[in-house]
């Protein structure tokens, strides 16, 4: 068997599981009192792979090159007719639940959204619009993307072929009701571990998709979300992780990676880039995929430049914000003691960022970003006061992808942006009325980053800039 052209590494200490390995879920590494940020990734060996050329409706067909998935079937002998007869296997079987399968999404230019905010002809805002997609929301790229490995796994001998293994997420929302939609369709038992303040809605939904729910309260004294608790304890006890964390299933990130390769390919027909990304951030996979996405991009020629990456939170729950401060802040240091030209860090976010784009390819950063994986406990922890927010999919208590999604704004000379519940409403309204898009405030968090550089100044009007409306209004 030929060594596939991708593998999973831990971004934190390195571990390469072997091709072998069926659920290379989590780095065996990442043991309790370790403050690695353990994460495993898909690294893909761009001087094997060029950018697909095919025109398939269905993303994980038109992608399916760039899949660690695909190129484990192909290595272990499926060929590629087979995966393709695997995916449309699989997104029929999506479709007879949900109503539609997986095609590729809207992603353009809103031209009343673009005036609204000023920018020129030349500029503007493109909206890549994910609320038509299968569950309502892009969560079901990242669980179709794992369901697609476990098929591949089983059916190349890996593991003994048996449905019986239950799988297990926890969620308030989106994520739940794509997983549940993807594991009904894979006819494969799941539990979700769901929080008492869960959408009546989708405690529904999910009831009659016959998920297996589990309601939890939070804990006196007891920091984080007790709903991710209780999906580590489940995974202890021999259940998969089918989850929307990297942290936990590195693997999910790969199905989310479709969405930014989706905005890739568009602008590449077109001839054009991106100035900026604003993209919401809760536990930070949507987030991780995205900036992976492009970097795999632009290392295989569809892309020149990263644009800025600004990850958007809610002043109410901001660990994201507070990690990137504590990582720069220590660049910025750095930077100062050995370079006598900055004797001391600019005062302005785009100033930073700019300064540190500088130093993006030099071992400086490099070393502190390193530092920073290898010290987690001092970047990374729950937010300490119960969450609360009108974009009550961006609460989570932690970024559990957190560093993936710092590397890509230093890399890429952006920054994260913490916005008010007022501007939250104000760009879901926005949003509704200039778009026609029945995006919920979740899905439009990241136009109230937009919206807030915009009074500020920050953006200029001939800027090329894009958001992500993430799930649709229930």
């Amino acid at each position: 068997m030929s060594a596939p052209p991708s593998a999973l590494v831990c971004a934190g200490c390195g571990y390469q599981a072997p091709p072998e390995e069926p659920y290379p879920f989590r780095c065996p590494n990442a043991v309790s009192g370790d403050d690695t940020d353990h994460v495993m990734t898909v690294v893909l060996d761009w001087p094997r792979l060029r950018w697909p050329g095919g025109d398939e409706a269905n993303p994980f067909l038109r992608f399916r090159t760039l899949l660690h998935s695909y190129h484990l079937a192909v290595a272990r002998g499926m060929g590629d007719a087979a995966y393709v007869a695997l995916v449309e296997e699989l997104d029929r079987a999506v479709a007879s639940v949900d109503g539609r399968g997986f095609a590729v999404t809207p992603f353009g230019r809103q031209e009343a959204l673009s005036k609204r905010l000023g920018f020129a002809p030349q500029g503007g805002v493109w909206v890549k619009d994910e609320t038509g997609n299968v569950s309502g929301s892009h969560k079901a790229r990242h669980l179709m993307g794992l369901l697609l490995h476990l098929e591949v796994v089983e059916r190349a001998g890996l593991v003994p072929a048996g449905r019986a293994t239950q799988l297990a997420i926890a969620s308030c929302g989106n994520a739940a009701l794509a997983a549940a939609v993807v594991a009904r369709a894979a006819g494969r038992p799941l539990r979700v571990f769901i929080p008492t303040v869960a959408d009546p809605k989708v405690v529904a939904r999910l009831r009659a998709l016959e998920a297996d729910l589990a309601i939890c309260p939070r804990e006196a004294g007891v920091p984080g979300d007790p709903t991710y608790h209780r999906l580590r304890q489940a995974v202890r006890e021999g259940a998969l992780p089918f989850t929307c964390q990297g942290s936990d299933n590195g693997l999910t990130i790969e199905g989310g990676k479709t969405l930014g390769y989706e905005m890739v390919g568009s602008l590449a027909r077109e001839g054009q880039g991106l100035d900026r990304v604003f993209v919401q951030v809760g536990g930070g996979a949507l987030a991780s995929a995205l900036v992976q996405a492009l970097e795999d991009a632009r290392h295989l020629g569809a892309l020149e430049r990263l644009p800025r990456i600004h990850a958007v939170q809610t002043r109410a729950v901001q660990p994201l914000v507070r990690a990137y401060d504590g990582v720069t802040g220590r660049i910025l240091e750095r930077i100062a003691r050995e370079d006598g030209r900055h004797p001391a860090p600019p005062g302005k976010a785009r100033e930073r960022a700019d300064l540190i784009l500088e130093y993006a390819a030099s071992p400086l950063v490099a070393e502190e970003l390193h530092y920073a994986v290898t010290h987690r406990s001092q970047f990374m922890w729950p937010w300490e006061a119960e969450p609360r927010s009108v974009a009550a999919g961006i609460i989570d208590d932690e970024t559990y992808d957190w560093a993936a999604v710092v590397r890509g704004m230093v890399a890429s000379g952006g920054y994260p942006l913490a916005v008010s519940e007022e501007v939250l409403r104000e760009a879901h309204t926005l949003a509704l009325s200039t778009t026609g898009i029945a995006v919920d405030p979740t899905g439009s968090a990241g136009l109230a980053g937009l919206l807030e550089l915009v009074r500020g100044g920050e953006v200029a009007p001939q800027e090329r800039v894009a958001v992500l409306f993430t799930g649709v209004q229930r």
